[in-house]
């Protein structure tokens, strides 16, 4: 014990600081560890023969040759695996779905240009590189239907013939009488809106390694996915193998993005071959096979028409929208997760009593559609956001003006949107006034004006938006899908040293989670942050685990990391007390020094963790209690997080590019948790936002082939050609959720297409153009600007 005031002088809170990220200095020092930094002796590589056929019966393969090449150890085509492994099944409960079953190796048919057919085991990745070329794939082509509509057409060739149809999701939200809506309504607008395919991009290629333990009879997956309990769990049924003699761990992922949020068929092939061979087996995709394979994102159609009344007050809402899911159905979110999320999320933040939302998921020949930042909510967002300022501009209203009289007020919340969403409670009109007033909305209104009339192509966007985070078990049940994704727990520990360890399930692959945790469980315990390791992205630490996805790590681990923490300070707190012989409520702690309230007697965490541990007879036996505990949260319904953003850009008569001038985005993510990552997320969210709503386009030709598959062709945004971000951090209501805490890690992407769309829109307004596709290239503005042309050859449309 001691007396020394400077020892126990309370600290300020942790949560709400900008703290450097703990993990920085490891990654930025290079030292890291990925996947591919591991080798272990005798590991063999694994290259992949892709399916060159968009839609094709196989009708033989001969791999002699291959398998004479020195240094070639095995072959493998799907016929080789049988026995060895079963099918993923992508579940659900949705009336009317199709599970389309998931082999590591194409069966019989290849459903797209990029499909695993024959996998290459050699003694190094040259070797088995060069295998592929020796191996010949005799293909009996299959008739196709590249684009959804074609697909979803009576009589269309369908892609799996045991489904009996290409369309194998089908959904509907109904609320009011939309139709009788219509009819009547004042003023009605409408269009056809397109979120052309995207692909996450990750700077790390995904990357597994598979070890077979022969004394155990067990396996370790090493898999740069954010999912590694998720793997574990549908990888023992297809192996047959207990959960604990399968291990899957993410160690240093280098971004995700969503596209390494789901089981891939090369994780099903090298467990299942290293189980055969009794060898450490491994594969790292190269960027081709990352832009050609990797799960793909967005490719909605939305039919959307919006009813208003003459003062710009919403009336009704109603859309059919079409999503092309690629070949499969994937594991274990569905086919579902992007085109319904687009139909739930359409009617946003607003005020809307009568709404009809159909949606279609279609099968076509081109790799899955799966998780990708924001899933659905920005094209819903495009779409909702695009139909509100066609209506300012009908009604002759300001497009700030129009979103105030709509968006939900707090006195209305909780508020049911007409999808059945429910916003718990959220910023919406504080984040609409925040970024107009921080961006100063009427003299970019007076600089657009003037710029315009020099002949200058210069527009302003806004976009609102909700989105839930933080997802409870209430919500995450509503798919159907056999996964609990709606709670999260959290171990902690302090151990007889004093040092505190947190282990969680989630997966970090960016976020900084090991540093906001850290903060959480340093304020909740009154230790030291330096004190606490976060141990996560291993299934082996905790029963049962999901991951990182769904803007949930912070709002979920956090609310874990809370109750575990609350539960591990009382029982430390009664040894003190027990200790000190003064009563645990008398005592409180900070920086790891436990002290009375009334006195300077005081006790180190690990003092008092000594004397639990080891000091046998300090305390007495039927109340020693080991400093430990796990608990589980579940915010049941989760929460609402929203934003606007603002942009301003200048379109070059010349070249038809964009650029992005000035950029605002205020957001309300609850209590802020770490302001320095929050600002972090939001630029990068912003950024990758940009470039589905200038850049990124996965093209498949007419033949099913993407020419799209390098960085030459698939343009992502880089640094120097970003604005500067403005951002304004709301806090003005806190929601329910344990700590106060919102996710926020998926909100720049969504707001970011829809802000730049309306601002190319309102630059290109003099023209009579609306924007309806995205990315809003050079090349669609040019065709655009001549159809305008066309239509009024005496009207002036250039600088």
């Amino acid at each position: 014990m001691t007396g020394a005031p400077d020892a126990v002088e309370l600290r300020p809170k942790l949560v709400g600081q900008r703290v450097r990220r703990t993990e920085d200095p490891r990654l930025l020092a290079g030292a890291g560890r990925y996947v591919d930094d591991l080798t272990p002796p005798g590991a063999l590589h694994v290259a992949i023969r892709r399916s060159d056929q968009p839609h094709a019966r196989i009708r033989g393969i001969a791999a002699t040759e291959a398998l004479a090449l020195p240094g070639v150890v095995a072959v493998f085509d799907a016929s080789d695996l049988e026995g060895m492994i079963r099918p993923a099944i992508p579940a659900s409960r949705m009336a009317g779905y199709h599970a389309t079953p998931i082999w590591p190796l194409a069966r019989g048919t290849v459903r797209y240009v990029g499909e695993p057919v024959v996998a290459v085991l050699a003694e190094s990745r040259y070797v088995a590189e060069d295998a592929l070329d020796l191996i010949a794939i005799d293909y009996d082509p299959l008739p196709f239907a590249i684009r959804a509509a074609d697909a979803a057409a009576n009589g269309a060739p369908l892609l799996h013939e045991d489904a009996d149809t290409n369309v194998i999701i089908a959904r509907e939200f109904t609320r009011g009488d939309v139709d009788a809506v219509f009819r009547d309504a004042p003023v009605t607008v409408g269009g056809c809106f397109r979120m052309t395919r995207k692909t996450a991009v990750a700077m790390e290629n995904r990357s597994y390694l598979a070890t077979w333990d022969r004394g155990r009879a067990a396996l370790t997956l090493h898999s740069s996915t954010n999912i590694p309990g998720i793997i574990r769990d549908v990888l023992a049924g297809c192996l047959d193998l207990p959960g604990n003699r399968l291990r899957v761990v993410a160690p240093d992922v280098g971004g995700s993005f969503g596209g390494k949020g789901s089981l891939y068929q090369e994780e099903m092939l090298v467990a299942a071959l290293a189980r055969r061979l009794e060898r450490p087996v491994k594969f790292t995709s190269d960027r081709l096979e990352d832009l050609s394979a990797t799960s793909q994102a967005f490719d909605e159609v939305i039919e959307a028409e919006l009813a208003l009344d003459a003062e710009g007050m919403l009336l009704g809402l109603r859309a059919e929208v079409t999503g092309d899911i690629g070949a499969y159905s994937i594991y274990p979110w569905t086919g579902a997760l992007e085109p319904v999320q687009v139909a739930s999320f359409l009617p946003g933040p607003y005020r809307l009593a009568h709404y009809r939302g159909r949606v279609r998921g279609v099968l076509t020949p081109k790799p899955p559609t799966g998780p990708y930042r924001g899933v659905g909510r920005p094209s819903s967002t495009f779409a909702m956001e695009r139909l509100i300022d066609t209506a300012a501009r009908k009604l002759g209203m300001d497009p700030m003006e129009i979103r105030r009289r709509n968006l939900v007020t707090a006195p209305e919340f909780p508020y049911r949107t007409a999808s059945g969403i429910v916003w718990d409670r959220s910023a919406f009109q504080e984040c609409l006034a925040a970024a107009c007033d921080h961006a100063d909305y009427p003299a970019l209104l007076r600089a657009r004006d003037a710029a315009r009339a020099a002949g200058r192509w210069v527009g302003i966007g806004l976009a609102s938006y909700a989105e839930l985070t933080g997802i409870g078990s209430r919500i995450s049940v509503a798919p159907g899908m056999p996964i609990n994704t709606g709670t999260e727990t959290a171990a902690i520990r302090i151990d007889a040293t004093g040092a505190i360890t947190a282990a969680f399930g989630i997966a970090s692959h960016g976020q900084g989670l090991e540093t906001t945790l850290a903060q959480v469980i340093a304020d909740e315990l009154g230790c030291r942050m330096e004190d606490v390791e976060i141990q996560h992205g291993d299934s082996a630490l905790l029963p049962a685990s999901s991951g990182t996805y769904a803007s949930r790590s912070a709002v979920l681990a956090g609310g874990a990391a809370t109750l575990s923490a609350r539960v591990v300070k009382a029982k430390l707190l009664r040894a003190a007390a027990h200790l000190m012989d003064v009563p645990a409520e008398a005592l409180e702690a900070s920086g790891g020094i436990i002290r009375a309230r009334s006195s300077n007697t005081s006790m180190s965490f690990q003092e008092v963790a000594q004397a639990v541990y080891a000091g046998m007879g300090r305390i007495p036996r039927d109340q020693r209690e080991e400093l430990t505990a796990s608990e589980t949260y579940d915010p049941y319904l989760g929460t609402a997080g929203s934003a606007t953003h603002l942009a301003m850009v200048e379109i070059d008569p010349g070249t038809y590019g964009v650029t992005v001038t000035r950029y605002v985005v205020a957001e309300d993510c609850g209590r802020i948790i770490n302001p320095l990552i929050v600002d972090g997320q939001v630029q990068g969210g912003v950024a990758q936002g940009i470039g589905a709503a200038l850049l990124e386009e996965v093209v498949h030709d007419d033949d099913g082939q993407c020419v799209t598959a390098s960085l030459a062709d698939y343009l992502v945004p880089i640094a120097t050609g970003l604005p500067e971000i403005g951002i304004v951090h709301v806090e003005a209501v806190l929601p329910a959720t344990l700590g106060g805490f919102r996710g926020m890690g998926e909100g720049g992407t969504i707001g970011a297409p829809a802000a730049i769309a309306n601002a190319v829109a309102d630059a290109l307004s003099p023209l009579g153009i609306e924007v309806d596709t995205l990315p809003v290239t050079p090349d669609r503005i040019f065709r655009m600007v001549e159809a305008a042309r066309l239509r009024n050859p005496g009207q002036r449309t250039g600088a």
